[in-house]
């Protein structure tokens, strides 16, 4: 073998603040934190600040690998501690508050974290765990004061960072180490750790930054409304160093009014999110006669976005929605932007692809797979098991010896992940449905997520879930619930007849129960497991 002369750099995540620090030094990052205060600092603050927080950190004893926890909103000091854990060469462990407060203790002591950020917002979470999580050797108060707490060995992040000069540099270690964990929301179990490497953070914070990806340049102005405890807010904070784009951070309120107001006040280009918030966003556009104009892009992922929501957006609002899919284990499986071929298509063609989960992105080879194993053809139609495999998806799971997740064949590793889905010649897929939520009727699946499409597209309902129930004469049928619109009332046959064109009659649900509130998860997918076990003793009608 002849190698090639390249020099010998790492792939760093401390190489990404350090850019942003010294050739975009005055670009603004913007934060508002849990108490309502807002902050202007800017990239070259932002590294200053995190290498003040390596400092602290090796003077509480963190060495390379070990994990520090954080529990906070986004903001500017969870950005810093995004950078000053990973500089050092501890693991970023980004805790999602939302899960349940025994799943939180469970993931703690599963990853031994030394030390966790906790935002003054989680303190109640942080007292109610503190006896059960030994690891644990001190709580930083994201805050400028430390609060009344019951917490040992509590100290408040400004005083904290106020005793320490920082480092004169960070180390330079080795690309394959640690750099983040990220938990499942383990709605089957235990979360499932994943550690993602130096290496892979940069190379899917390059692929955020492709023009197939999320096209994070430095000429954007970007709102993170993703958390940035949950995938690692969808590699935009990394993204938008790598790029040095100017970054807006808006803490707890995701309200739509909040979110209007940055996108106004900072000329906000891009941003994402899940759906439902961009669903809210357009109701108050719409209901205070408001526009968006610096508003270009939207990425969307999650959950499939209602065809109505990417025709408002797009046709009102001049912006663009590019729906991708992901997961923890990947963070970005998939491109949402158009290729020059589909770009010259009819409007309706350009629709039916937009409303697809995005098409393959460099970097994460898809497959489908039959009940067999087998691969099933890329026709757009046949449903199979995605596979997917590449250099920034995970391998296995920290610290879990029995793994069923990830499956080998003669072309190596895959990960099996969970999405039954279809996929056509030009890469574009469509998820069918998780592989535990498809609903089985008479030997034929049909979609729980086309279903709840169909519903949500009727003006009258606002959010829809559809599970299986056990049916004596067809195994299962779907049950239909819905959240409705105002004060409106129930008609069952209304939303049937709204859905017919959408979905063939034979899929179409069984029963449709109007509800409050469609139940989620810690990381706000709808919690079917959680209304399967609710409606477990529904009678069918027929």
């Amino acid at each position: 073998m002849i190698q090639g002369l390249n020099m010998d750099r790492q792939l760093l995540v401390s190489s990404l603040i350090e850019y942003a620090g010294r050739n975009h030094s005055g670009t603004e990052v913007v934060s508002t934190d849990s108490t309502g205060r807002e902050y202007r600092t800017n990239w070259s603050e932002v590294r200053s600040r995190a290498l003040l927080v390596s400092s602290a950190l090796q003077s509480e004893g963190v060495n390379i690998g070990d994990r520090v926890a954080t529990i906070a909103w986004n903001d500017h000091r969870h950005l810093e501690t995004y950078y000053g854990i990973t500089g050092l060469g501890a693991v970023l462990h980004t805790v999602n508050p939302r899960l349940r407060v025994q799943q939180i203790t469970w993931i703690i002591n599963h990853a031994s974290d030394k030390i966790v950020f906790v935002d003054a917002d989680f303190l109640s979470i942080a007292e109610s765990i503190a006896p059960d999580v030994p690891s644990v050797q001190r709580w930083v108060v994201l805050s400028d004061e430390l609060p009344s707490t019951s917490l040992d060995n509590a100290v408040a992040y400004e005083q904290w960072l106020r005793e320490f000069e920082p480092i004169s540099q960070w180390p330079i270690i080795d690309e394959w180490s640690a750099a983040t964990l990220c938990y499942t929301s383990g709605t089957t179990g235990n979360p499932k750790g994943v550690m993602q490497s130096h290496r892979s953070i940069v190379l899917q914070t390059w692929a955020t930054c492709t023009g197939d990806g999320h096209d994070v340049n430095s000429g954007q102005s970007i709102l993170l409304a993703v958390p940035m405890f949950h995938v690692n807010g969808w590699a935009i904070p990394f993204a938008s160093a790598m790029a040095g784009a100017k970054l807006v951070l808006p803490g707890p309120d995701l309200s739509p009014e909040a979110l209007v107001r940055h996108i106004q006040s900072e000329n906000v280009t891009f941003s994402a999110g899940v759906p439902t918030i961009w669903l809210s966003v357009v109701q108050h556009l719409q209901a205070t006669n408001q526009q968006v104009p610096s508003l270009r892009r939207l990425a969307v992922g999650g959950s499939a976005a209602p065809r109505s929501l990417m025709d408002t957006l797009e046709d009102d609002y001049g912006v663009f929605v590019s729906h991708v899919w992901g997961m923890t284990e990947m963070t970005q499986g998939s491109a949402g932007r158009f290729t020059n071929r589909v770009q010259e298509l009819p409007r309706d063609e350009q629709r039916r692809r937009q409303a697809m989960a995005g098409r393959e992105l460099y970097g994460v080879e898809l497959r489908l797979v039959d009940d067999k194993g087998e691969d099933v053809p890329r026709d757009g139609t046949t449903p199979g098991e995605l596979l997917a495999r590449g250099p920034w998806v995970a391998g296995a799971y920290f610290d879990l010896k029995d793994d069923s997740t990830h499956i080998a064949d003669s072309e190596g590793t895959w990960l099996r992940t969970g999405d039954v889905a279809t996929m056509d010649s030009e890469g574009y897929i469509s998820i069918v449905d998780r592989a535990k939520d498809v609903i089985k009727s008479g030997g034929e699946w049909i979609s729980s997520i086309e279903l709840e499409n169909a519903a949500v597209g009727f003006e009258k309902v606002s959010e829809a879930a559809a599970v299986g129930l056990p049916h004596d004469r067809w195994g299962e049928r779907p049950l239909l619930f819905v959240v409705l619109e105002g004060n409106q009332e129930l008609n069952k046959d209304e939303i049937l007849e709204a859905m017919r064109p959408h979905v063939a009659s034979w899929c179409l649900p069984d029963d449709i129960l109007a509800i409050d509130e469609i139940p989620h998860t810690g990381t706000g997918k709808i919690d079917k497991k959680l209304l399967r076990e609710r409606f477990s003793n529904h009678k069918w009608s027929t």
